[in-house]
């Protein structure tokens, strides 16, 4: 049988149109429900109504998620006159919250423990209502996404579209512009959220062993690596994130520490988000000797570079000192907490009980930067300073917040990040410590 030319070029072209077609789809041109539903031809299934849970229902505060993890696996921001549009897709169906917070101005997506598989995320343009948002553990069992507001918004339900396309669940939500008054009356915890993180707060202070049970040495150290979860803190010229840098250099220190006899505790093992009250809280809460931050610093000027200490103060302090205790205390900011009445700082610097821990923590940091002179580099100018930093207040525990260095310095970030380096300065803490409190092994 024979065919005629016209007719296969016919069938050619139907294919190609066909083939065009299809791809369209996943490139979610006018055939993707969220594009039809923009047109407002296609209503869209909302998210079921999630009530507050009765009190001591949902997930153990700490516990491990039962199952397999969902995963996130894209994020996609819309930019559009009337509305800034977030799609977040995932491989199973999760029931998540969205709420505000204000000064600063957030919202809040709270879900189950998920994990981020989002390769290179979008990052936006910075003229819409979306500023810069972050991601990560919040706690055990919570996942969490904060996004830092240009314009108060009013935040829409959320939309699930179910997979279809080549498309995971896909869950739509809108930003739509509104006036600062009506952002702030809506803005605030969901109160049995707010009872979750009280709960887990309380519960944070009394996990572990009963405190008094100290080690060989009779003494009890604090490692307290900074940032974690959700906050990933500095990020170091090199990739080198804050978070990985101090978590890794306080299991070191830990290890160097208990096998000089001493008990260790630390305020976080894993990448998790941890309040600052709940760091001061574990402090006091296992009658720490001594309770050591580690932090890496950062700074404008690319060639600011060396190690250097903090500890606290009665308020004053000079710039530079200042201003990284404005940056650290936002910590909890970062993560979504809400800090409406919370200032865990002021109150407590003018209590006359805490001038003897003050006077402690001052003269192990100079005992501290002696012995670390000989393992890395030292700040140039007064590397010895403080500042109001939240983590330090404990009235009873000696603190200090060790800056390990300039992820903004490419030479700091580089040697940060080799075994020998954190070897060498955990090694050296240590020493310092043994100084400090004059105990022999």
């Amino acid at each position: 049988m024979s065919i005629k030319p016209a007719f296969v070029v016919l069938l050619v072209l139907v294919a190609v149109l066909g083939l065009f077609a299809f791809s369209g789809v996943r490139a979610e041109t006018g055939g993707d429900p969220i594009a039809r539903m923009l047109r407002g031809e296609t209503p869209l299934p909302t998210a079921p109504p999630k009530p507050a849970p009765p009190k001591g229902a949902g997930p153990s505060v700490g516990t491990a998620p039962v199952g397999p993890t969902p995963l996130v696996m894209s994020a996609r921001i819309g930019e559009h006159n009337d509305r800034t549009r977030l799609v977040i897709e995932f491989s199973d169906p999760v029931n998540l919250r969205a709420f505000t917070l204000a000064k600063p101005d957030r919202v809040v997506i709270d879900m189950p423990q998920v994990a981020w598989r989002l390769g290179a995320p979008p990052r936006p343009s910075g003229f819409g209502s979306i500023k810069s948002y972050r991601y990560g553990l919040f706690r055990k069992g919570n996942s969490r996404m904060v996004i830092d507001l240009n314009r108060p918004v009013s935040v829409s339900d959320a939309l699930v579209l179910p997979p279809s396309a080549g498309f995971g669940y896909r869950v739509v939500i809108d930003l739509f512009p509104t006036q600062q008054s009506k952002f702030d009356a809506n803005a605030g915890w969901p109160a049995d959220l707010k009872q979750r993180e009280s709960d887990a707060e309380k519960l944070a202070a009394l996990m572990g062993e009963p405190a008094g049970q100290p080690g060989a040495g009779g003494k009890v150290i604090v490692i307290d690596p900074g940032h974690g979860g959700i906050d990933s803190g500095t990020n170091g010229v090199n990739g080198l994130m804050e978070k990985d840098l101090v978590l890794a250099e306080g299991l070191r220190l830990a290890q160097v520490l208990k096998a000089r006899g001493y008990t260790v505790h630390m305020t976080r093992d894993s990448d998790v988000f941890i309040p600052l009250r709940e760091r001061v809280a574990i402090g006091r809460r296992w009658r720490a000797d001594l309770m050591i931050s580690l932090h890496a610093d950062s700074n404008p000027d690319p060639n600011v570079s060396g190690l250097s200490i903090y500890t606290l103060n009665d308020g004053r302090s000079d710039r530079e000192a200042g201003a990284l205790a404005r940056r650290e205390n936002q910590s909890d900011v970062i993560a979504g907490v809400d800090l409406a009445g919370n200032n865990p700082v002021a109150p407590i610097l003018i209590d006359l009980a805490q001038r003897d821990t003050i006077n402690k923590s001052s003269r192990f940091a100079e005992t501290a930067l002696g012995r670390l002179a000989g393992a890395t580099d030292i700040l140039a100018r007064s590397p010895h300073r403080s500042a109001s930093l939240a983590v330090l207040v404990a009235p009873d525990v000696p603190a200090a917040l060790i800056e390990l260095g300039y992820l903004s310095n490419s030479s700091d970030a580089a040697q940060m990040n080799t075994p020998a380096w954190r070897a060498k300065v955990a090694d050296a803490i240590a020493a310092a410590v043994d100084g400090h409190l004059q105990t022999r092994h």
